[in-house]
């Protein structure tokens, strides 16, 4: 009797050092967005495991403009920006068919706010005028996130993972592309105080690898947030 005991309390040793045991989330539709080379994907993966959520994922690498609007922006960024904007409203709209934002857990690597932020960093004139009136009419249909976590990291730390996970196309960025990317979208994040928005500033978090960054960060995401900016306390 007292090695099946044993057995049993060994087992559940085992599981629960892999299983992250924390409130569950307080909303059921979450965002997780940041700059290029954040890790809001990576971040969206583990939490989704975690605790059973639906993975919402952006599939920005089947863009075929994009490796050449980083080689050539000015000639291919309205491309770029309209084939994101397509893709996204159709997978979110899928999304939304399919499945019940509201009443299960779905998290998502980006938010289709995105394409109308990146439009303005990307495009000018007429272009943008023309994408904003094709955003406008798409984001009609689709939901706003309960939660939306914003991955804060400076510059040098962005250009440091984007070398680190080394897609050629994008290791042309720089880092005032990136300020720019950043600045836009705390500029929304300012004029929409109805959203609940959690910037994480990760430049001294290691989320990846150090399990107790990353239990912070599952610290913060759980709590409850009345509409505004708010900020994780490290």
């Amino acid at each position: 009797m007292e090695a099946y005991e044993d057995f049993f309390i060994g087992f559940f040793l085992i599981i629960t050092s892999h299983t992250i045991i924390s409130p569950m989330f307080q909303y059921n539709f979450i965002t997780i967005d940041g700059n290029t080379g954040a890790g809001k994907t990576t971040l969206a993966e583990m939490l989704a495991k975690d605790f059973q959520g639906t993975l919402i994922l952006e599939e920005f690498v089947e863009n075929p403009f994009l490796a050449d609007f980083y080689s050539e922006p000015n000639r291919y960024a309205f491309q770029t920006e309209l084939y994101f904007l397509v893709d996204r409203y159709e997978q979110l709209c899928n999304t939304i068919r399919q499945l019940d934002l509201y009443n299960q857990l779905h998290i998502a690597d980006y938010v289709f706010k995105k394409s109308l932020l990146y439009a303005k960093a990307n495009l000018k004139g007429p272009e943008y005028d023309l994408f904003e009136r094709i955003y406008q009419m798409a984001i009609k249909d689709l939901p706003e996130p309960e939660l939306l976590i914003y991955i804060h990291s400076k510059a040098d730390r962005l250009v440091a993972n984007i070398q680190k996970r080394g897609r050629d196309f994008e290791q042309v960025v720089r880092k005032s592309y990136l300020q720019k990317v950043e600045d836009i979208y705390f500029e929304y994040f300012k004029d929409n105080e109805h959203l609940r928005i959690l910037v994480i500033p990760s430049d001294e978090l290691d989320f990846v690898e150090k399990r107790e960054d990353y239990e912070r960060i599952i610290e913060g995401v759980t709590q409850k947030y009345e509409p505004g900016i708010h900020y994780l306390e490290l």
